[in-house]
């Protein structure tokens, strides 16, 4: 039995006619302790499948299950880091941590607490850091301590929701490094969305390209067979890294990955004819289309 799964999942919004069926026909099976990715375009849903997994919103068809369990609503046991760091700005970063341990470990003794919270911090590498408020932290600090939250929960899943994408290329390199060591010491379930298809193939397990939306499904599962630790320098001259990368692009760029939307439109012609050129008349010589409703007739007296 799979650890997490989606079973023929579908998603829409909106009532009647103006209804958009937003996900179709999801299929994802995925293993306890694995790290998939799933790639794909900004818009094509992405967002609104991570929060299916995550128990937000409930599918309209189908149905996403945890240890065989229906996922009906939120849990600790899936926590999510979302790409804006919904940090709380008034705490620090020790009270932001400290905010989902109470809360998901409230029997526990406060000493036991406060050792759990100061881990997670030290996991992230913030605890110089742990009295700041978000306003005195860079992005990537911030999203450490998003992370950091999410950990110390100790979910079963952990969903990162494009997490890095608002960040520089060098703070976002540094935190796919951070990303890849946490999950090598925890070994945490992880799903990260993502439109990064490198990010992708430098963390996770296995990488699925999303085809573009409306009606988004998933496409063919892609093994990432790349020993671990990976380096990411290292990554550009591997043939295996070039494959798989040429086949994630070749869907997302190919018919897989286009979207499949169409538009009816009624179109009204204008009343107008070209003229016979063949049978010009000589005041027309300028070939001017004249429309049927413009030719009049009518008797002028010549003197």
């Amino acid at each position: 039995m799979a650890f997490l799964e989606l079973t023929n999942v579908s998603k829409g919004y909106g009532f009647g006619q103006k209804r958009a069926e937003v996900l179709h026909d999801i299929n994802l099976s995925i293993a306890e302790g694995e790290f998939v990715a799933i790639v794909g375009y900004s818009g094509s849903g992405k967002t609104t499948l991570m929060s299916l997994m995550a128990g937000l919103q409930k599918p309209d068809g189908g149905a996403v299950t945890l240890r065989g369990e229906k996922v009906l609503e939120p849990s600790p046991d899936r926590a999510i880091v979302f790409q804006n760091y919904s940090l709380l700005p008034w705490l620090s970063v020790y009270e932001n941590v400290a905010l989902a341990v109470d809360e998901v470990f409230r029997d526990w003794p406060s000493a036991k607490r406060r050792e759990h919270i100061e881990k997670h911090i030290a996991m992230v590498n913030l605890t110089p850091a742990r009295e700041k408020k978000p306003r005195e932290l860079s992005g990537g600090m911030r999203q450490r301590v998003s992370v950091a939250r999410a950990l110390a929960m100790d979910p079963k899943v952990l969903l990162l929701d494009e997490p890095l994408s608002a960040l520089d290329a060098l703070t976002r390199a540094t935190l796919q490094d951070e990303i890849g060591r946490i999950w090598s010491e925890a070994r945490k379930t992880v799903v990260l969305i993502t439109n990064d298809v490198d990010e992708g193939i430098l963390l996770a397990d296995r990488i699925i390209p999303m085809s573009a939306g409306p009606r988004a499904t998933l496409g063919p599962v892609v093994p990432v067979d790349i020993e671990r630790p990976r380096d990411r320098k290292a990554l550009n001259h591997d043939p295996r890294f070039k494959n798989i990368r040429k086949e994630i692009i070749g869907y997302l760029l190919g018919a897989g990955g286009k979207a499949k939307a169409s538009v009816t439109r009624r179109l009204i012609l204008p009343d107008i004819e070209p003229e016979d050129l063949s049978h010009r008349h000589p005041l027309f010589r300028g070939g001017k289309p004249k429309r049927k409703q413009e030719e009049k007739r009518e008797t002028v007296e010549v003197a």
